[in-house]
């Protein structure tokens, strides 16, 4: 993974979920996802926004990363700890990735994603996983760049497929 350009003004952090600052940033920065056309298109819900740094404070594996430009946050990072049973070792999987658009091909992305990659490899993670929408392009592409390719376990097996069902 190539390291983010030089810019003395950009910083990635793991997010301390106790500090209403980080709260604030991480809420701000998930629902600028929201917003995004690959996202859900619109502003979390009163609801989710309430429960939301609490569910991540609670949640045992959570890793949040963020990304600033000076004083601001333009990215976030929010990450779950998980477990490969084929390596019977632990990973990280990537649940959210957004960079603000203003901000993005500017190498914000790529720093972010270094931060993600450092700690997994400091907890001893043997991978990292994400899902990304098919449509989505420009991360497709970073995605490829920075080393993710689709899934499979066997030639002619087939790639992995993300599927959901919503329990309502």
């Amino acid at each position: 993974m190539k390291p983010a350009p030089e810019n003395s003004a950009l910083r990635f952090i793991q997010a301390d979920l106790e500090q209403p600052e980080h709260q604030a940033d991480v809420l701000a920065m998930v629902d600028a996802y929201s917003r995004d056309p690959m996202g859900d298109g619109a502003p979390l819900a009163a609801d989710v926004r309430e429960r939301l740094i609490p569910g991540l404070r609670q949640h045992p594996t959570t890793l949040v990363f963020l990304a600033y430009e000076g004083d601001a946050a333009v990215g976030v990072a929010v990450c779950f700890l998980g477990f490969s049973t084929f390596a019977a070792e632990r990973l990280v999987n990537i649940h959210d990735f957004a960079i603000l658009p203003t901000h993005r091909g500017r190498g914000v992305g790529r720093g972010l994603m270094a931060a993600v990659e450092a700690k997994a490899r400091e907890l001893g993670c043997c991978k990292l996983t994400l899902e990304v929408l098919d449509q989505n392009h420009r991360a497709l592409k970073s995605y490829v760049a920075a080393g993710f390719k689709r899934y499979s376990l066997q030639p002619g097996a087939g790639e992995a497929i993300f599927l959901a069902k919503a329990l309502e």
